[in-house]
């Protein structure tokens, strides 16, 4: 089942209406209260972040998949490749440092803006992008322009930095402090044809 999409303003317009979306496929799909409960505070994460996006003037499409008790939540905005501030990203890329990023959330909202701006995944080492094999990051198959070709993946990083936790324990704590990041199943970010998209995964089977 996909539910209606739901056109989101980096302001903050839209995201109630999402989150009246989010509730009524909880309860189409029969979660019990709690289950519910943990799906809105996901999509609450996930549409909140827009918020913080100052100044874009981008529209978001936000929409819930799910088959039986297992859910995707969807947010996309077009990608816009800009030369100057294409620029000034792989700047920040290259440094690998960014304070705007401030927790898991914040991390993927940056993610979330470099790919869309840049049309690509070139994105910071802390970001757990180097090696495909290790990090996720890297060409999928492509079998048309719509598919997938490029993403990052929560279970990726998670992957990439727990044998370094004790090195740099600030990484993980942000994962351990994160609702996102202990509720999902997964967290991905995708560059699909034309648009970047935010998927969150959560099975309650």
């Amino acid at each position: 089942m996909k539910t209606d999409i739901i056109k989101i303003k980096s302001g903050g317009e839209g995201i109630e209406a999402a989150l009246c979306e989010t509730e009524k496929a909880a309860v189409y799909r029969g979660l019990e209260p709690k289950q519910a409960l943990r799906l809105r505070l996901l999509a609450e994460e996930m549409t909140g972040m827009l918020r913080t996006i100052v100044g874009d003037e981008n529209e978001y499409s936000y929409w819930v998949e799910n088959e039986g008790k297992s859910f995707m939540l969807h947010l996309t905005t077009a990608v816009k490749v800009d030369r100057a501030v294409h620029e000034e990203l792989l700047k920040t890329s290259s440094s690998g440092k960014n304070a705007a990023a401030k927790g898991f959330m914040g991390m993927v909202r940056e993610i979330l803006i470099k790919m869309r701006e840049t049309g690509s995944v070139l994105l910071p080492s802390d970001y757990g992008y180097t090696h495909m094999d290790v990090y996720g990051f890297g060409p999928a198959p492509m079998y048309s322009a719509d598919i997938a070709i490029e993403g990052w993946s929560l279970n990726a990083y998670r992957r990439s930095i727990e044998p370094h936790k004790h090195e740099e324990p600030e990484k993980w704590d942000e994962l351990e402090k994160s609702i996102t990041a202990n509720l999902a199943d997964d967290v991905k970010i995708f560059i699909r044809g034309k648009s970047v998209e935010l998927v969150v995964e959560k099975d309650f089977e």
